[in-house]
């Protein structure tokens, strides 16, 4: 089980990627995320609609309403330049905390008990 404070930590990244990769709207994103990890991160629509509004006042990410497919309308999300400048910043930030994570691992003499 992954902490709740770890899980806190990596949503803006993990969002800010799926993004990247294009527009999405909030189930799908949910979706995307449980998927990916197997099933350990379990995001919830109370979770997830307050990072992506605060995202959206910060001017990372824009949403519009559609419809599509005659279906009831779903707010879509897409990424501004200056959350492809925060994901950069972002990632570059997380590589270096697995990094050193990794070295620090690499040297332990044997792995320790679960």
């Amino acid at each position: 089980m992954i902490s709740k404070s770890l899980i806190a930590a990596s949503t803006k990244p993990m969002l800010l990627t799926i993004l990247l990769n294009g527009e999405s709207y909030g189930y799908q994103i949910i979706q995307r995320v449980r998927s990916l990890s197997g099933g350990m991160f379990k995001w919830s629509d109370g979770m997830l609609y307050p990072v992506l509004h605060r995202l959206e006042r910060d001017g990372l990410i824009t949403s519009q309403w559609r419809i599509s497919d005659g279906k009831r309308p779903r707010k879509y999300y897409t990424l501004t330049e200056k959350g492809r400048e925060a994901w950069a910043a972002e990632q570059k930030q997380w590589m270096s905390v697995n990094d050193v994570l990794a070295k620090l691992w690499e040297s332990l003499p044997c792995p320790a008990s679960a």
